[in-house]
């Protein structure tokens, strides 16, 4: 019996087709943090347990339930349920704290979490994130939230609603939680397993259970603004008063505490009602105590992750706009080994300048090569025989327009067709921006 081997539940394929919407995302992402200072750093897909337990926290459902653990002889090693402390480790490590702060980077990654897979929701999903790190400003907040929201404006995307909150400081935090423990205590049997636990280790975390005994218990439940400190305070009204300069609309919701323990301060979420219950677009805020909790020197951070499976649901839900898949520029229908040959030696030379040339190699006739140009939406085509190459020149054909033109089969083949080119690109754009398109006619990648 032949075997029938499938992709692991609650992970995606990406095939060429569909490609070109996710290079839509991860390149404006890039351009949009470059813009704003931010340079790209990479980090293992796995990460020693530890990382996590002293980050994500160890009364989170990620650690509690998500994460994918091994052991790999004595040491025990984690697939990367998040981005930030990865990415934080890797500034400590290589010593970039120690340059110019702030200290800014970005990335694009895989994430890995055992959940119960649902649209918007996988065991493995995609990430774009970024880190500051050294500023302990307000300014600095609305700096980041700046960035994402300028980015999800750039794909084009519309009603998102950015949520802010802040969480406090470990100090005012600790008053806060015993005005939780107090609350919930009174109703404590009623609580699932997890949340009894959570209210003795983390109370916190209760506001964030998906369980809905719990939600309706913790509706009314004691708010963190009420309790903050001056300072935290001070901080969370100049934050507000940095994104109503900004022009950027947002709403506090004092329930809004995060999923992970490292926060501290402004917590904030983008989020949309249109696809279902996995809302959340991006979500960050102010982590100012973890950099010393992994073994640095006090340094406030702050950051946000933004899943991009969510994105392209969004995107797709609202008809955004996608760069153009790269295209066939031109293919070669040859006859006879001859002109294969020459289709070869045309086609180097137009790669090397960049260009995506193509010509048979499953043995059709020519009726059969063009149908395939066609099918693959070639822009140009050549049709070569013996003819042609006993004339040293064929017919260009527009495959759009049906115009010919005749184009030697030199060492000038490249240069030629290159202007040819060049001119349909511009007639190209001048219809694209009388219509308002911006994606162009070269994919968006040339």
């Amino acid at each position: 019996m032949a075997l029938n081997i499938k992709r692991p539940n609650g992970t995606e394929d990406v095939v060429p087709k569909d490609v070109h919407r996710w290079h839509t995302i991860e390149k404006i992402a890039r351009e949009t943090a470059e813009s704003f200072g931010f340079g790209e750093i990479r980090f293992p897909t796995f990460e020693n347990t530890e990382l996590f337990l002293r980050s994500v926290g160890e009364t989170t459902d990620v650690v509690q339930k998500e994460m994918y653990t091994v052991m790999a002889k004595e040491s025990k090693f984690t697939l990367r349920p998040e981005g930030t402390a990865g990415a934080i480790r890797a500034m400590l490590q290589n010593g970039l704290l120690n340059e110019a702060l702030p200290q800014k980077v970005y990335y694009i990654t895989s994430c890995f979490r055992h959940e119960r897979p649902q649209a918007g929701r996988l065991r493995e999903f995609h990430q774009f994130g970024l880190e500051m790190a050294g500023s302990a400003s307000p300014a600095a907040d609305a700096e980041v939230i700046s960035l994402a929201s300028t980015l999800l404006s750039r794909l084009g995307l519309k009603n998102i609603e950015l949520y802010i909150n802040s969480i406090g400081c470990p100090e005012c935090r600790a008053k806060y939680h015993e005005a939780l423990k107090a609350y919930f205590e009174a109703r404590k049997d009623e609580l699932c397993d997890t949340c009894k636990d959570r209210l003795v280790k983390n109370p916190m975390r209760l506001l964030d259970c998906k369980n809905p005994i719990c939600q309706e218990i913790g509706k009314d439940a004691p708010l963190i603004l009420d309790y903050l400190c001056e300072d935290c305070g001070n901080h969370f009204e100049s934050l507000k008063s940095y994104l109503d300069k900004l022009g950027i609309t947002y709403k506090v919701n004092p329930k809004i505490v995060r999923g992970l323990d490292y926060y501290t301060k402004t917590v904030f979420e983008f989020v949309t009602t249109e696809i279902g219950a996995q809302g959340t677009v991006c979500g960050g805020g102010r982590y100012d105590g973890l950099i010393e909790q992994l073994g640095g020197q006090h340094t406030p951070a702050l950051g946000f992750g933004m899943g991009i499976e969510r994105l392209l649901l969004v995107m797709d839900k609202q008809g955004c706009d996608y760069l153009t898949p790269k295209k066939c520029d031109i293919y070669f229908a040859t006859m006879g080994d001859a002109a294969l040959e020459k289709a070869m030696e045309l086609s180097k030379s137009l790669r090397e300048y960049g260009y995506f040339a193509e010509y048979d190699m499953m043995g059709r006739g020519l009726k059969a090569q063009m149908k395939y140009a066609n099918k693959i939406d070639a822009a140009f085509t050549v049709v070569l025989g013996d003819n042609e190459l006993e004339q040293g020149k064929a017919k260009l054909k527009d495959m759009e327009k049906g115009e010919e033109t005749e184009i030697a089969l030199n060492e000038k083949f490249t240069v030629v067709f290159e202007e040819i080119y060049f001119n349909k690109i511009m007639d190209v754009m001048d219809v694209e921006s009388a219509d308002g398109n911006l994606f162009s006619f070269m994919g968006g990648e040339n």
